[in-house]
Protein backbone atom coordinates (compact mmCIF):
# COMPACT_ATOMS: atom_id res chain seq x y z
CA UNK A 1 0.00 0.00 0.00
CA UNK A 2 0.95 3.89 -0.47
CA UNK A 3 0.59 6.42 2.13
CA UNK A 4 -0.36 10.18 0.63
CA UNK A 5 2.76 11.43 1.25
CA UNK A 6 4.62 8.90 -1.22
CA UNK A 7 1.69 9.04 -3.77
CA UNK A 8 2.17 12.83 -3.83
CA UNK A 9 5.97 12.36 -4.15
CA UNK A 10 5.95 9.80 -7.10
CA UNK A 11 2.96 11.39 -9.12
CA UNK A 12 3.94 14.65 -10.91
CA UNK A 13 -0.15 14.64 -12.40
CA UNK A 14 -1.12 15.18 -8.55
CA UNK A 15 1.72 17.80 -7.66
CA UNK A 16 0.52 19.76 -10.50
CA UNK A 17 -1.80 21.88 -8.78
CA UNK A 18 1.38 22.86 -6.52
CA UNK A 19 3.70 24.43 -9.03
CA UNK A 20 4.28 27.78 -8.46
CA UNK A 21 2.57 27.73 -5.13
CA UNK A 22 4.21 28.73 -1.79
CA UNK A 23 4.21 25.32 0.17
CA UNK A 24 4.34 24.71 3.87
CA UNK A 25 4.07 21.25 5.62
CA UNK A 26 2.47 20.21 9.51
CA UNK A 27 4.04 17.28 10.37
CA UNK A 28 5.44 15.21 13.23
CA UNK A 29 8.33 12.61 13.36
CA UNK A 30 6.00 10.00 12.29
CA UNK A 31 5.74 12.00 9.17
CA UNK A 32 7.98 9.66 7.11
CA UNK A 33 8.00 8.03 3.50
CA UNK A 34 8.09 4.07 3.53
CA UNK A 35 12.43 4.21 3.56
CA UNK A 36 11.67 6.55 6.64
CA UNK A 37 12.61 9.79 5.47
CA UNK A 38 10.47 12.63 7.41
CA UNK A 39 7.95 14.11 4.75
CA UNK A 40 9.90 17.73 5.33
CA UNK A 41 12.91 16.32 4.05
CA UNK A 42 11.43 14.51 1.18
CA UNK A 43 9.48 17.08 0.01
CA UNK A 44 12.41 19.71 0.09
CA UNK A 45 14.28 17.48 -2.65
CA UNK A 46 11.39 17.36 -4.88
CA UNK A 47 12.12 20.16 -7.72
CA UNK A 48 8.75 20.97 -8.55
CA UNK A 49 7.68 21.55 -4.41
CA UNK A 50 8.63 25.41 -3.23
CA UNK A 51 8.73 25.04 0.56
CA UNK A 52 8.22 28.07 2.75
CA UNK A 53 7.10 27.40 5.90
CA UNK A 54 6.53 24.23 7.93
CA UNK A 55 4.61 24.12 11.75
CA UNK A 56 4.75 21.31 14.14
CA UNK A 57 1.73 20.17 16.59
CA UNK A 58 1.88 18.91 20.02
CA UNK A 59 5.45 17.37 20.70
CA UNK A 60 6.98 19.26 17.85
CA UNK A 61 7.42 18.54 14.18
CA UNK A 62 10.49 16.26 14.80
CA UNK A 63 9.70 15.37 18.32
CA UNK A 64 11.27 17.55 20.88
CA UNK A 65 9.54 17.01 23.85
CA UNK A 66 9.20 13.92 25.80
CA UNK A 67 6.15 14.67 28.73
CA UNK A 68 3.01 15.45 28.01
CA UNK A 69 1.47 19.07 27.99
CA UNK A 70 5.23 20.43 26.95
CA UNK A 71 5.12 23.41 24.60
CA UNK A 72 7.40 23.55 21.53
CA UNK A 73 8.62 26.98 20.43
CA UNK A 74 9.46 28.73 16.91
CA UNK A 75 12.35 28.27 15.05
CA UNK A 76 14.28 28.34 12.19
CA UNK A 77 14.91 24.87 10.41
CA UNK A 78 18.56 24.52 10.25
CA UNK A 79 18.51 22.41 7.16
CA UNK A 80 15.93 23.95 5.29
CA UNK A 81 16.07 27.52 6.53
CA UNK A 82 12.45 27.98 6.51
CA UNK A 83 10.53 28.90 9.47
CA UNK A 84 9.32 26.15 11.37
CA UNK A 85 5.96 27.51 13.29
CA UNK A 86 4.76 25.71 16.57
CA UNK A 87 0.90 24.95 17.09
CA UNK A 88 1.80 23.89 20.71
CA UNK A 89 3.56 27.01 22.26
CA UNK A 90 2.56 30.53 22.68
CA UNK A 91 -0.56 29.86 20.66
CA UNK A 92 -2.65 26.55 18.92
CA UNK A 93 -4.30 27.89 16.41
CA UNK A 94 -2.47 29.33 13.74
CA UNK A 95 -1.52 33.08 13.45
CA UNK A 96 -2.47 36.11 10.97
CA UNK A 97 1.50 36.04 9.94
CA UNK A 98 1.60 32.50 9.82
CA UNK A 99 -0.81 32.09 7.31
CA UNK A 100 0.41 34.58 5.55
CA UNK A 101 3.64 32.14 5.07
CA UNK A 102 1.81 29.54 2.25
CA UNK A 103 -0.66 29.59 -0.28
CA UNK A 104 -0.97 25.60 0.41
CA UNK A 105 -0.76 23.72 3.66
CA UNK A 106 0.09 20.29 3.28
CA UNK A 107 -1.27 18.10 6.62
CA UNK A 108 0.45 15.15 6.61
CA UNK A 109 0.07 13.72 10.53
CA UNK A 110 0.01 9.84 11.71
CA UNK A 111 -3.42 10.19 13.85
CA UNK A 112 -4.60 7.56 16.89
CA UNK A 113 -8.13 7.36 16.01
CA UNK A 114 -8.59 9.06 19.02
CA UNK A 115 -10.81 12.06 19.68
CA UNK A 116 -8.58 13.49 22.63
CA UNK A 117 -5.34 13.10 20.24
CA UNK A 118 -5.11 16.44 19.58
CA UNK A 119 -3.24 16.14 16.10
CA UNK A 120 -7.27 16.32 15.16
CA UNK A 121 -8.24 19.36 17.13
CA UNK A 122 -4.96 21.06 15.71
CA UNK A 123 -6.66 19.99 11.59
CA UNK A 124 -9.70 21.94 12.81
CA UNK A 125 -7.74 24.48 13.60
CA UNK A 126 -5.86 25.11 10.75
CA UNK A 127 -8.78 24.23 8.79
CA UNK A 128 -10.74 27.49 10.03
CA UNK A 129 -8.04 29.57 9.89
CA UNK A 130 -7.64 28.42 5.85
CA UNK A 131 -11.41 29.29 5.41
CA UNK A 132 -10.76 32.35 6.95
CA UNK A 133 -7.67 33.51 5.10
CA UNK A 134 -8.69 32.18 1.77
CA UNK A 135 -6.07 29.22 1.80
CA UNK A 136 -5.90 25.87 0.73
CA UNK A 137 -5.04 22.21 3.24
CA UNK A 138 -4.34 19.13 1.16
CA UNK A 139 -4.28 16.08 3.89
CA UNK A 140 -2.14 13.73 2.99
CA UNK A 141 -4.20 10.49 4.31
CA UNK A 142 -2.44 7.89 6.44
CA UNK A 143 -3.67 4.79 8.25
CA UNK A 144 -6.09 5.08 11.36
CA UNK A 145 -4.22 2.18 13.60
CA UNK A 146 -6.81 1.54 15.86
CA UNK A 147 -9.28 0.44 12.51
CA UNK A 148 -12.98 1.39 12.01
CA UNK A 149 -14.42 -0.01 15.03
CA UNK A 150 -16.58 2.91 17.30
CA UNK A 151 -16.91 3.46 21.22
CA UNK A 152 -17.51 5.64 23.57
CA UNK A 153 -20.26 8.46 24.39
CA UNK A 154 -20.35 11.84 22.02
CA UNK A 155 -18.64 14.76 22.77
CA UNK A 156 -21.25 17.12 24.40
CA UNK A 157 -22.00 20.48 23.55
CA UNK A 158 -20.28 23.15 25.88
CA UNK A 159 -17.35 20.59 26.39
CA UNK A 160 -15.14 21.24 23.27
CA UNK A 161 -11.61 21.94 23.88
CA UNK A 162 -7.95 21.51 22.59
CA UNK A 163 -8.53 17.38 23.78
CA UNK A 164 -12.53 17.80 21.99
CA UNK A 165 -12.56 19.42 18.68
CA UNK A 166 -16.65 18.21 17.96
CA UNK A 167 -19.35 15.51 18.43
CA UNK A 168 -17.66 12.71 18.20
CA UNK A 169 -17.16 9.39 20.43
CA UNK A 170 -13.93 8.63 22.34
CA UNK A 171 -12.88 6.34 19.23
CA UNK A 172 -14.00 7.80 15.99
CA UNK A 173 -12.75 5.10 13.52
CA UNK A 174 -11.56 7.25 10.96
CA UNK A 175 -8.59 9.00 8.95
CA UNK A 176 -7.54 12.59 8.86
CA UNK A 177 -8.46 12.72 5.48
CA UNK A 178 -11.71 11.50 6.14
CA UNK A 179 -11.86 13.66 9.43
CA UNK A 180 -11.41 17.12 7.70
CA UNK A 181 -14.62 16.76 5.40
CA UNK A 182 -16.86 15.99 8.67
CA UNK A 183 -15.08 18.87 10.13
CA UNK A 184 -15.91 21.08 6.74
CA UNK A 185 -19.19 19.94 7.19
CA UNK A 186 -19.63 20.20 10.86
CA UNK A 187 -18.87 23.50 10.79
CA UNK A 188 -19.76 24.82 7.77
CA UNK A 189 -16.20 26.08 6.20
CA UNK A 190 -15.86 27.27 2.76
CA UNK A 191 -12.11 26.15 2.19
CA UNK A 192 -10.55 24.74 -1.11
CA UNK A 193 -9.82 21.26 0.46
CA UNK A 194 -7.99 18.22 -0.89
CA UNK A 195 -7.03 14.61 0.27
CA UNK A 196 -4.74 12.53 -1.46
CA UNK A 197 -6.20 9.27 -0.26
CA UNK A 198 -4.06 6.09 0.52
CA UNK A 199 -3.96 2.89 -2.20
CA UNK A 200 -4.77 -0.34 -0.42
CA UNK A 201 -5.51 0.28 2.77
CA UNK A 202 -7.79 -2.37 4.20
CA UNK A 203 -8.79 -1.60 7.45
CA UNK A 204 -10.74 -5.03 8.24
CA UNK A 205 -7.66 -7.00 7.37
CA UNK A 206 -5.83 -8.79 9.91
CA UNK A 207 -3.09 -8.76 11.68
CA UNK A 208 -3.44 -4.91 11.73
CA UNK A 209 -6.83 -3.95 11.44
CA UNK A 210 -5.85 -0.72 10.16
CA UNK A 211 -2.16 -0.84 10.44
CA UNK A 212 -0.04 -2.13 7.91
CA UNK A 213 2.18 -4.16 9.49
CA UNK A 214 4.71 -4.29 7.06
CA UNK A 215 5.17 -0.67 7.73
CA UNK A 216 7.78 0.81 10.22
CA UNK A 217 6.12 1.85 13.27
CA UNK A 218 7.49 5.25 14.04
CA UNK A 219 6.19 7.02 17.46
CA UNK A 220 3.66 10.05 16.26
CA UNK A 221 3.76 11.21 20.02
CA UNK A 222 7.16 10.24 22.55
CA UNK A 223 4.82 7.48 24.21
CA UNK A 224 2.95 6.20 21.15
CA UNK A 225 5.22 3.11 21.46
CA UNK A 226 3.95 1.05 19.56
CA UNK A 227 0.24 -0.45 17.59
CA UNK A 228 -0.41 -1.96 21.04
CA UNK A 229 -0.44 1.40 22.51
CA UNK A 230 -2.77 2.70 19.65
CA UNK A 231 -5.33 0.17 20.29
CA UNK A 232 -5.48 0.44 24.00
CA UNK A 233 -5.22 4.22 23.79
CA UNK A 234 -9.10 5.27 23.50
CA UNK A 235 -9.81 3.93 27.04
CA UNK A 236 -5.77 4.00 28.23
CA UNK A 237 -5.81 7.81 27.98
CA UNK A 238 -8.60 8.39 30.75
CA UNK A 239 -5.82 7.22 32.86
CA UNK A 240 -4.32 11.15 32.50
CA UNK A 241 -7.23 12.48 34.62
CA UNK A 242 -6.89 9.93 37.22
CA UNK A 243 -4.52 9.56 40.00
CA UNK A 244 -3.50 6.26 38.75
CA UNK A 245 -0.08 6.23 36.58
CA UNK A 246 -0.70 5.60 33.37
CA UNK A 247 2.92 3.54 32.60
CA UNK A 248 4.49 7.16 31.48
CA UNK A 249 7.81 6.11 32.88
CA UNK A 250 7.93 3.16 32.22
CA UNK A 251 8.74 1.13 28.72
CA UNK A 252 5.22 0.30 28.25
CA UNK A 253 3.10 3.51 28.46
CA UNK A 254 -0.67 3.71 27.78
CA UNK A 255 -0.89 -0.12 27.83
CA UNK A 256 -0.88 -0.37 32.09
CA UNK A 257 -1.78 1.22 34.73
CA UNK A 258 -1.10 0.89 38.85
CA UNK A 259 -0.63 2.41 41.91
CA UNK A 260 1.57 1.64 44.96
CA UNK A 261 -1.71 1.27 46.69
CA UNK A 262 -4.14 -0.78 44.19
CA UNK A 263 -4.83 -4.27 44.86
CA UNK A 264 -4.40 -5.15 41.40
CA UNK A 265 -5.63 -9.22 42.20
CA UNK A 266 -8.84 -8.00 43.63
CA UNK A 267 -9.50 -5.26 40.80
CA UNK A 268 -9.08 -7.58 38.22
CA UNK A 269 -11.49 -10.23 40.16
CA UNK A 270 -14.19 -7.62 40.07
CA UNK A 271 -14.19 -5.95 37.08
CA UNK A 272 -14.39 -9.48 35.52
CA UNK A 273 -17.41 -10.46 37.67
CA UNK A 274 -19.33 -7.00 37.29
CA UNK A 275 -19.01 -6.85 33.38
CA UNK A 276 -16.60 -9.40 31.68
CA UNK A 277 -18.42 -8.92 28.43
CA UNK A 278 -16.36 -5.69 28.86
CA UNK A 279 -12.82 -7.05 29.13
CA UNK A 280 -13.37 -9.34 25.49
CA UNK A 281 -10.78 -9.50 22.83
CA UNK A 282 -7.81 -9.24 24.61
CA UNK A 283 -5.93 -10.39 27.63
CA UNK A 284 -5.28 -8.82 30.80
CA UNK A 285 -2.56 -9.87 33.03
CA UNK A 286 -1.36 -8.75 36.90
CA UNK A 287 2.23 -6.68 36.68
CA UNK A 288 4.44 -4.70 38.79
CA UNK A 289 5.84 -1.54 37.11
CA UNK A 290 8.17 1.48 38.60
CA UNK A 291 7.97 4.74 36.71
CA UNK A 292 10.98 7.09 36.53
CA UNK A 293 9.26 10.15 36.02
CA UNK A 294 5.82 11.18 36.28
CA UNK A 295 2.82 9.62 38.81
CA UNK A 296 4.42 7.72 41.61
CA UNK A 297 8.05 7.80 40.30
CA UNK A 298 10.69 5.54 41.86
CA UNK A 299 7.97 3.57 43.74
CA UNK A 300 6.42 0.30 42.90
CA UNK A 301 2.78 -0.11 41.42
CA UNK A 302 1.02 -2.95 41.28
CA UNK A 303 -1.49 -2.91 38.24
CA UNK A 304 -2.73 -4.79 35.01
CA UNK A 305 -0.93 -4.75 31.61
CA UNK A 306 -3.89 -4.57 28.46
CA UNK A 307 -2.03 -7.17 25.76
CA UNK A 308 -3.50 -7.18 22.71
CA UNK A 309 -0.72 -7.95 20.15
CA UNK A 310 -0.77 -11.78 20.16
CA UNK A 311 -3.26 -12.70 17.11
CA UNK A 312 -4.43 -15.87 18.52
CA UNK A 313 -6.56 -14.03 21.18
CA UNK A 314 -6.83 -10.05 20.25
CA UNK A 315 -10.10 -9.74 18.71
CA UNK A 316 -10.24 -6.68 17.17
CA UNK A 317 -14.57 -6.29 16.66
CA UNK A 318 -14.91 -7.27 20.34
CA UNK A 319 -11.73 -5.03 22.17
CA UNK A 320 -13.78 -2.23 23.52
CA UNK A 321 -10.79 -0.45 25.42
CA UNK A 322 -13.28 2.36 26.46
CA UNK A 323 -15.26 0.10 28.46
CA UNK A 324 -12.33 -1.81 29.78
CA UNK A 325 -11.10 1.33 31.36
CA UNK A 326 -14.04 2.39 32.34
CA UNK A 327 -14.55 -0.60 34.38
CA UNK A 328 -11.08 -0.61 35.89
CA UNK A 329 -12.15 2.98 37.56
CA UNK A 330 -15.91 1.27 38.67
CA UNK A 331 -13.26 -2.15 40.21
CA UNK A 332 -11.19 0.75 42.26
CA UNK A 333 -14.59 2.96 43.55
CA UNK A 334 -15.46 -1.12 44.95
CA UNK A 335 -12.37 -1.79 46.58
CA UNK A 336 -11.72 1.62 48.45
CA UNK A 337 -15.17 3.61 48.11
CA UNK A 338 -12.78 6.93 48.74
CA UNK A 339 -9.77 6.33 46.97
CA UNK A 340 -8.69 9.77 45.35
CA UNK A 341 -9.31 8.46 41.84
CA UNK A 342 -9.61 12.18 39.66
CA UNK A 343 -7.04 14.14 39.62
CA UNK A 344 -7.57 17.87 39.78
CA UNK A 345 -4.79 20.04 38.35
CA UNK A 346 -4.55 22.07 34.64
CA UNK A 347 -5.22 19.92 31.96
CA UNK A 348 -4.88 21.49 28.76
CA UNK A 349 -5.36 24.58 29.96
CA UNK A 350 -8.46 24.24 31.25
CA UNK A 351 -8.80 25.15 35.22
CA UNK A 352 -12.26 25.38 35.53
CA UNK A 353 -13.39 21.31 34.81
CA UNK A 354 -12.03 18.40 35.76
CA UNK A 355 -9.69 16.60 33.43
CA UNK A 356 -11.49 13.24 33.34
CA UNK A 357 -14.57 15.17 32.51
CA UNK A 358 -12.85 17.07 29.70
CA UNK A 359 -11.15 14.02 28.16
CA UNK A 360 -14.72 12.26 27.91
CA UNK A 361 -16.78 15.17 26.61
CA UNK A 362 -19.12 15.56 29.65
CA UNK A 363 -19.59 13.83 32.90
CA UNK A 364 -21.74 11.44 32.82
CA UNK A 365 -18.54 8.26 32.87
CA UNK A 366 -17.52 10.14 35.88
CA UNK A 367 -20.79 10.14 37.73
CA UNK A 368 -21.32 6.38 36.64
CA UNK A 369 -18.22 5.48 38.20
CA UNK A 370 -19.02 7.64 41.59
CA UNK A 371 -22.13 6.35 42.18
CA UNK A 372 -22.00 2.72 43.77
CA UNK A 373 -25.83 2.05 42.67
CA UNK A 374 -25.23 2.46 38.99
CA UNK A 375 -25.48 -0.62 36.86
CA UNK A 376 -23.34 -1.22 33.75
CA UNK A 377 -26.31 -0.17 31.79
CA UNK A 378 -26.41 3.20 33.09
CA UNK A 379 -22.69 3.87 30.87
CA UNK A 380 -23.55 1.71 28.02
CA UNK A 381 -26.92 1.95 27.13
CA UNK A 382 -26.17 6.13 26.03
CA UNK A 383 -22.93 5.02 24.57
CA UNK A 384 -24.53 2.25 22.72
CA UNK A 385 -26.92 4.95 20.80
CA UNK A 386 -23.44 7.73 20.75
CA UNK A 387 -22.20 5.22 18.65
CA UNK A 388 -24.87 3.97 16.48
CA UNK A 389 -25.77 7.72 15.46
CA UNK A 390 -21.76 8.59 14.84
CA UNK A 391 -21.51 4.84 12.22
CA UNK A 392 -24.27 6.78 10.51
CA UNK A 393 -23.39 10.17 10.62
CA UNK A 394 -19.82 9.10 9.38
CA UNK A 395 -20.61 6.92 6.46
CA UNK A 396 -20.82 9.63 4.09
CA UNK A 397 -17.78 11.25 5.09
CA UNK A 398 -15.65 7.53 4.67
CA UNK A 399 -13.24 6.85 1.60
CA UNK A 400 -12.03 3.50 1.85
Amino acid sequence: MKFGIERLLEDAALRAPLIGQRIALLAHPASVTRDLTHSLDALAACPDIQLSAAFGPQHGLRGDKQDNMVESTDYVDPRHGIPVFSLYGEVRRPTEAMMESFDVLLVDLQDLGCRIYTFITTLRYVLEAADKHGKTVWVLDRPNPAGRPVEGLTLQEGWESFVGAGPMPMRHGMTMGELGHWFIDLLGLRVSYRVITMTGWQPDASPGFGWPTDRTWVNPSPNAANLSMARAYAGTVMLEGTTLSEGRGTTRPLELFGAPDLDATRLLADMRKVAPEWLQGCVLRECFFEPTFHKHAGKLCRGIQIHVEDPTHYQHTRFQPWRLQALAFKAVRMQAPDYPLWRDFAYEYEHDRLAIDLINGGPLLREWVDNPVAGCETLDLPARADEAAWIESRARFLLY
